[in-house]
């Protein structure tokens, strides 16, 4: 029998795993969650933090500052993009170009913002504040540009989970900076580098990763119906993503309500794991959350595109 596009009735290549006339997905049954990777990376990632966390603790060696960073930086963002590879919306992209993708979203990213900003940002004014939303919306998308061209990457759920990738990649990097700085104003203290790393990677997926997600899928999605790529529909949900930005970063600011989430302590035969004590930031969760829904929608959007009549 042969294979079919669920949306335009194409017929598929046995081998193909995209609809060379629209560039629609295959449906994809996802693996059982006991098949799944992306909990197992965050077990061993957790406990790999752990054990470098209390080795630097206990013998002092600053040579294991990199690592204990690298690790709580990189944790939540590797999971979020593994989680949403193992969904299905990825499996016909190679795993090295969603790696390229974090990579170069990070990379470029965190470039292209430094410079922006050096230009734009004077103090920390709502307008430099916009100005740094600007800035850092207009350069994570860099990450993942270099693929809009590429027919099989076509539909605009490939838009929303590499735009997604690219984001986390940025997060990343930014939440290492973020802890290295904080570790040297705090003179040291682990538990204050905790914390940061903690709050920013429980906060990742809801800032970078769904902002570079809205405005590189609304991008595929442009791509895809054939018209002219800057558009009004473009400009609009980079207008929004901004904004969000923008209100994220005024009201931790001016308005510091935090939800203050205790530590633990858990004494085991052979490890003492220890989660600090942190703050999630009340007005950056609602914000955080309208992202998240308008992400939604647009996942939901994706899936129920109506189905052009076959050729």
């Amino acid at each position: 029998m042969v294979a079919t596009c669920d949306r335009c009735g194409a017929s598929l290549p046995d081998d193909s795993h995209y609809c060379p006339r629209c560039g629609r997905l295959h449906r994809f049954r996802p693996r059982p969650m006991l098949q799944r990777t992306w909990w197992r990376v965050l077990i061993v990632g957790l406990v790999l933090y752990e054990i470098t966390t209390n080795l630097l603790a206990g013998s002092g060696n600053p040579n294991l500052i990199p690592t204990v960073i690298l690790l709580g930086a990189f944790l939540v963002p590797v999971v979020y993009v593994v989680y949403l590879y193992e969904g299905g919306a990825l499996y016909d992209v190679p795993m090295q170009t969603v790696a390229l993708t974090f990579f170069w979203g990070g990379v470029l990213g965190v470039i292209a913002a430094t410079l922006l900003e050096e230009q734009l940002v004077i103090g920390m004014s709502f307008l430099s504040l916009l100005a740094v939303g600007f800035s850092e919306e207009l350069a994570k998308p860099l990450g993942v540009l270099w693929l809009i061209r590429r027919h099989e990457y076509a539909d605009e759920l490939h838009g929303l989970v590499l735009g997604g990738a690219a984001g986390m990649g940025f997060a990343a990097l930014e939440t290492m900076g973020y802890g290295f700085t904080y570790l040297i104003l705090s003179r040291g203290n682990l538990d204050v580098l905790g914390q940061v790393l903690l709050t920013r990677g429980l906060l990742a997926p809801l800032a970078h990763g769904t902002w570079t997600a809205i405005l590189v899928g609304t991008i595929w999605r442009e791509r895809m119906r054939g018209g002219f790529w800057l558009n009004r529909h473009i400009f609009g949900a980079f207008v929004v993503v901004v904004l969000l930005h923008t209100l994220w970063d005024f009201t931790a600011s001016v308005v510091p309500i935090d939800i203050v989430l205790p530590g633990i302590l858990l004494h085991l035969r052979f490890i003492d794991l220890t989660i600090p004590a942190i703050g999630l930031p009340v007005p950056g969760l609602i914000i955080g959350a309208v992202g998240l829904w308008i992400l939604w929608r647009m996942f939901r959007e994706s899936e129920e595109q109506p189905r052009p009549a076959p050729a």
